[in-house]
């Protein structure tokens, strides 16, 4: 059914966000829609890393913590939830989710959208985007999840769930999706999908179009930071969007917050290619209506592409890294020093070695560190190594620093870890094959 207007909003910009404000705009937005966008390229790896220690490790572990604060308040509102927050297991999440429910009084019949994992389905002789290696080559995969679109979330939401989980949904489709069905689109309207598109794309990232990582002291402040208010869109039938946050909530929404985000990880303007259309948003107006509210219209789309975008874990090593701060006159020079010990006393260690001196070249080199002596500074050594015990070996050299000189480091760091490496291929459309999976929640909605 067709309806005038669809409001959907931002809970959630990446895995590790706030959840307050997510609560915030289900019990005072009157929304359609709220999604939790968790998931990022290393992220999904990762999950699938946790998932082979763990079968009950794949999905994203602040899910519970989210669905624990947001069930009751989505249940009494009539609030649906979109998220990729299943990661590497969205059928176990929708078993979490419904349990939780179950034990909060809250039953929540949930859907999980299947498919995007085609570590089977993966030509392995493919070149990687990175290198043009063939992603064999980079050693053993772990995970190949392709960027799955509103074709195959639009099932989902076509079920009685209240909570659609998803694992590799692209982020700007967990917006488009539920705009559409709610909506009444055609997914081969392209006008529609473009402006859909455009509006997930600037609600995706939650806080930043309201003002968070917009911030700059002295040349772009941004009030009630502390207390930023994640966005929410209004959309018409046509698409035309206001994009502004709840009364009483910190930050701002204004002509430039909108259009920084607009331009974020934006390589072609022209061209921006999801797994739904080719979104040009060249021509796109953007109008400050003033009281934190923007409008946007005028984006333009063309037929979506043929092959979709996967992005492949794979398992590159072990990362050892060691930290120490030094304070006082001579700092920088007892820095360089420890770090001319590490470098010594690791040079027969088969570690690819990064050291840098946080607070006076870590960023930018030695060429732009000024001349300016700080006042305190911190060596961070950090090696990868292909086995666990050299690369635990540059920890142990930064330790050892403690007793072994220069004079007064401190404030120790150290850790070792798994690190998995991220590559991006393609994959043929029709290879992807989606599905869902309903788990009933019984009486409830």
């Amino acid at each position: 059914m067709t309806t005038a207007q669809a409001r959907i909003a931002c809970g959630a910009g990446f895995a590790a966000d706030r959840t307050a404000p997510a609560v915030d705009l289900v019990e005072r937005g009157d929304l359609d829609v709220i999604a939790l966008e968790c998931l990022g390229e290393r992220t999904v790896a990762l999950a699938a890393l946790r998932r082979l220690a763990d079968p009950a490790g794949g999905f994203d572990p602040m899910l519970a913590k989210r669905m624990r604060l947001l069930l009751e308040p989505l249940h009494r509102t009539g609030t649906r939830l979109v998220t990729n927050a299943g990661a590497a297991d969205p059928v176990g999440a929708a078993r979490m989710v419904r349990a939780l429910g179950a034990e909060l009084g809250v039953p929540t019949t949930v859907a999980a959208v299947t498919g995007d994992d085609v570590l089977d389905r993966l030509d392995r002789t493919a070149p990687a985007w990175e290198d043009g290696l063939p992603l064999e080559a980079h050693g053993e995969l772990v995970s190949a999840n392709a960027y799955i679109g509103a074709d195959a979330l639009l099932p989902a939401l076509d079920t009685p769930a209240a909570v659609v989980v998803a694992g590799r949904a692209a982020d700007p489709s967990l917006f488009l999706a539920p705009l559409a069905h709610t909506l009444g689109w055609d997914t081969a309207d392209w006008a529609r999908m473009a402006a859909g598109t455009l509006v997930g794309h600037l609600l995706e990232c939650a806080g930043q179009v309201t003002g968070g990582y917009f911030a700059d002291p002295g040349r772009k402040p941004v009030p009630g930071l502390a207390d930023l208010g994640y966005p929410l869109a209004e959309v018409d039938s046509d698409g035309a969007a206001v994009v502004t946050k709840l009364p009483g909530t910190g930050g701002r929404v204004d002509r430039m917050t909108v259009v920084e985000q607009l331009t974020y990880e934006v390589t072609d303007p022209r061209g921006y290619l999801t797994p739904d259309v080719t979104l040009d948003m060249s021509a796109v107006a953007v109008t400050d209506t003033g009281g934190d509210r923007v409008a946007v219209r005028g984006a333009r789309g063309r037929p979506r592409p043929a092959e979709l975008k996967v992005s492949v874990g794979y398992r590159a090593g072990f990362r050892g890294e060691g930290e120490i701060g030094y304070a006082g006159t001579g700092a920088l020079a007892r820095a360089r020093l420890a770090a001319e010990v590490v470098r010594e006393r690791l040079a027969g260690v088969p570690a690819r070695l990064r050291v840098d001196i946080v607070g006076h070249s870590a960023l930018h080199g030695a060429a732009l560190a000024g001349a300016a002596e700080p006042y305190e500074c911190r060596l961070r050594v950090a090696g990868l190594a292909a086995d666990r015990a050299a690369a635990e070996a540059v920890g142990e050299e930064v330790s050892a620093l403690y007793t072994s000189g220069p004079a007064g480091g401190g404030g120790l760091r150290v850790g070792t870890e798994e690190v998995i490496g991220v590559l991006s291929t393609t994959i043929p459309r029709e290879r992807v094959e989606t599905g869902v999976v309903v788990l009933e929640g019984g009486a409830g909605r």
